[in-house]
């Protein structure tokens, strides 16, 4: 049976019960110091030591701390366990606020837990990598056949002397038979018509191939159906190609690496079946079942509690509305959605009921010149906005959208699923026209009421391939722990009005 590696965040769990033996290290260090003795013999501490194992997993869970830790330097690292050790200490001192037990515990023990935490995990992380890259360098020493053209076999040998994580024992060439002879000091073992009565009856662990072009390696189904003459033929007779090798392999459940004949695929991309077929998926980013749900149940509170403070803002600044410019209190506007679906956004109304037909006019002083957006300085549009003595006088209107009043009811597009709590903003119809390939990026996640470029300040960026370079970086990126980072920035961005949400 062939061992994969590890997927997702069980890929690093040794890193991540690592860190949870440093965070316990680190408290009984803490306790000791300030009160001597073990914590566990305290009931109260004892329950807080359970409490820092499970916040510390989730954290490692959520906010991903561990990806790509192999990869990272020292002052990386570094940065990354002190993100860890300072948002463990964040929860656990809001636990401890919210249930108004602080009182029962020592200050100064949570926070040498937090600096001996961040001070033993990162030691442990940096002596830990090493071991790991030995263990990996030592497990894969298997014996591997490689199954290529002759005119790629150094080409092949030459990565495997770069990354040096495998090991050939033998070759199969595809296009000759070559047995008896080697290349670049590695036998070839067998031909095509003989390798896999070679692999059945020698020591063969896996086999790597590197097909010349995709249909050398086409094979449908559970059956023996292989390609001739670029059509599928069922029950085929057997023939010596590399997709009869394949097949034959499959049936001695001896396990075959495919190199996809394929350049520039994603680092996001992986098998799955769809119609039918096994395929590889390549996405800018992708999410589990379980993260969607999260994101989901966050959208669902978010959107109940925002939607009924929305009803009570409508019933403040509705009559207002009504006094200054009669109409309608809410204004609904076509949006586009997630990979282009079209769909009615709400807010209320901040802007006479002719200001669409006035925005065609008002081009020319766009603060966006590419006319990838509609901004402007001063707008005449904005109910109460006008001109006195040569001097241009802001009204309610401006007012409520400078505190970010008229995005209120958006939570309704929230709690219906048209739109996200944090996602990039739906553009308008005559936006979404001029978009080129790479804008189209900011529609493949659901639109947000807030989002990556909102918070790195919506008033004062005008150019919009900034724009969607931040929405980019944050579909690329996304997170549960994301998403929460931009709503924290987004309350503080709110309260301190660094540019309209």
């Amino acid at each position: 049976m062939y061992k994969r590696n590890n997927q997702g965040w069980l890929k690093h769990l040794d890193f991540i019960l690592w860190d949870v033996f440093s965070l316990q290290i680190a408290f009984i260090l803490a306790y000791t110091i300030r009160h001597g003795g073990m914590p566990y013999g305290n009931e109260v501490y004892r329950t807080l030591a359970i409490m820092l194992v499970v916040v510390d997993i989730l954290i490692a869970d959520i906010f991903n701390t561990m990806h790509g830790v192999m990869k990272r330097g020292y002052y990386q690292e570094a940065i990354q366990t002190l993100k860890q050790a300072a948002l463990v200490l964040a929860v656990v001192s809001l636990y401890m606020f919210s249930v108004q037990s602080g009182d029962i515990y020592s200050r100064i023990t949570i926070f040498l837990t937090a600096v001996f935490h961040f001070i033993l995990g990162y030691g442990v992380r940096m002596a830990w990598k090493p071991i790991v890259r030995r263990i990996a360098k030592k497990s894969r020493k298997a014996a591997m056949i490689l199954v290529a053209d002759e005119k790629q076999v150094s080409e092949v040998l030459a990565m495997v002397s770069d990354t040096d994580d495998v090991e050939y024992s033998g070759i199969v060439l595809s296009n000759r038979d070559g047995t008896g002879g080697a290349i670049d000091g590695v036998p070839v073992v067998a031909s095509l018509e003989t390798a896999a009565d070679y692999i059945c009856r020698e020591w063969v662990d896996e086999v790597f191939v590197y097909p010349a072009q995709l249909t050398d390696i086409e094979v449908r189904g559970s059956g023996r159906d292989v390609l001739d003459g670029g059509l599928l033929v069922d029950d085929a007779p057997e023939e010596a190609t590399v997709a009869g090798l394949i097949e034959a392999c499959r049936q001695m459940a001896v396990p075959v690496h495919i190199r996809l004949p394929i350049s520039n695929i994603s680092d996001r991309s992986f098998i799955e079946r769809v119609a039918g077929y096994d395929v590889l998926t390549s996405a800018a980013n992708y999410a589990s079942p379980r993260q969607l749900a999260l994101k989901r149940a966050m959208d669902i509170v978010g959107g109940l509690v925002g939607s009924l403070i929305a009803l009570v803002v409508i019933a403040v600044v509705g009559p207002v509305i009504k006094r200054e410019s009669p109409g309608p209190i809410l204004f609904k506007q076509t949006r586009i959605g997630k990979n282009g679906r079209k769909f009615q956004i709400y807010k209320i109304r901040s802007m006479y009921l002719d200001a669409e037909e006035r925005k065609a006019e008002l081009m020319k002083n766009n603060r966006v010149s590419d006319g990838m957006m509609f901004k402007l300085d001063w707008d005449p549009r904005i109910i109460g906005n006008k001109i006195v003595d040569g001097k241009q006088v802001t009204g309610i209107g401006e007012k409520i959208r400078s505190g970010s009043w008229d995005e209120w009811p958006q939570f309704f597009n929230v709690l219906r699923g048209q739109m996200s709590l944090v996602g990039t903003r739906p553009p308008t119809v005559d936006e979404w026209e001029k978009y080129k390939y790479h804008h189209r990026a900011r529609l493949s996640t659901k639109p947000g009421l807030t989002g990556m470029w909102q918070v790195s300040g919506r008033s004062r960026i005008t150019d919009f391939e900034e724009v969607v370079k931040l929405d980019t970086e944050y579909i690329n990126h996304w997170s549960i722990g994301l998403d929460i980072r931009i709503l924290i920035k987004t309350v503080k961005t709110v309260f301190t009005k660094d540019g309209a949400m």
